[in-house]
């Protein structure tokens, strides 16, 4: 499988159309991608927490139409990163997961809001629900999820994709709820600060590591609203390895993994057969 993480640089002066329109010229290029990964917010801005309102779109608004047409330029399962959603009069930080033909395949509202009181935490709603889609994406299980719980039936045998934002890397419990609904892959798109690099790259390790799936977390490039990117786009596999990493500038990272990894890796040291604590009796 093969993944196009692009990691999109911005400043404060580019409008909000034009790097719209910039990205998905840059995404239907993205021949021979599987899966196609963006950063949170880069249409809105990660950081600009005092414009969102006024930017805020539908789920199907000018963003979302334009990803799905570039979804079908290239061919590839796209996440879309995230953009500020307006639902009512509330706004949330909504992840897209586009099909090969535009198709919406699942949407995820970050659960997790950063600021500790402001930015996000006091514009934003917080999204209620652990969201794993089965993708079309080469790799899926051929039987069984390997788990200590069984996650249900699946609709159809894609490869099982977790849905987590920046911020939620913070919070180990919800990767746990990823993998007891059948995550092989968990894609987290972010816009993370420079001045806290490096615990984005412990994060994303000992999140990939701690559950043994594949990770792949798409960063920003660039500074907007004075806040420096950390970029650091990264592929991470079950073991904690980084497969992959991008610098701090502007990026398309293009990794090849093999999802069987997943399993190879669970079956080889099966420290989640051993969980005790807030493990789901099987269903019956």
């Amino acid at each position: 499988m093969r993944l196009h993480l692009l990691q999109v640089g911005y400043g404060d002066d580019e409008p909000v159309a034009a790097r719209r329109d910039r990205v998905a010229a840059l995404v239907a290029a993205q021949e021979g991608a599987d899966l196609v990964v963006l950063p949170e917010l880069w249409a809105h801005g990660g950081f600009a927490s005092a414009t969102w309102a006024e930017r805020a779109e539908a789920p199907d608004g000018p963003t979302a139409r334009a990803m799905a047409d570039a979804a079908r330029a290239c061919g590839a399962v796209v996440h879309a990163g995230s953009l500020v959603e307006r639902d009512g009069d509330a706004l949330h930080n909504t992840s897209l997961l586009l099909g090969p033909d535009g198709a919406l395949l699942a949407r995820y509202r970050k659960v997790h809001r950063f600021g500790h009181g402001r930015g996000e935490s006091e514009v934003m709603t917080p999204g209620e629900e652990v969201v794993v889609v089965d993708a079309p994406l080469p790799g899926g299980p051929a039987g069984a999820p390997a788990l200590p719980v069984d996650p249900g039936p699946a609709v159809e045998r894609g490869l099982p994709v977790g849905l987590a934002t920046c911020y939620d890397l913070r919070f180990p419990e919800m990767f746990r709820a990823l993998l007891d609904r059948g995550a092989r892959l968990v894609v987290v798109p972010a816009a993370w600060p420079a001045a806290r690099a490096e615990h984005w790259r412990l994060l994303v390790r000992a999140r990939a590591l701690e559950d043994q799936v594949l990770l792949a977390a798409c960063g920003t490039a660039g500074t907007h609203a004075r806040t420096p990117m950390a970029g650091a786009s990264a592929v991470v596999g079950p073991d904690g390895a980084v497969l992959a990493e991008a610098g701090e500038a502007e990026e398309v990272l293009v990794v090849d993994v093999d999802p069987g990894v997943v399993d190879a890796a669970r079956a080889a040291f099966p420290v989640l057969a051993d969980r005790r604590l807030g493990v789901a009796p099987p269903r019956r």
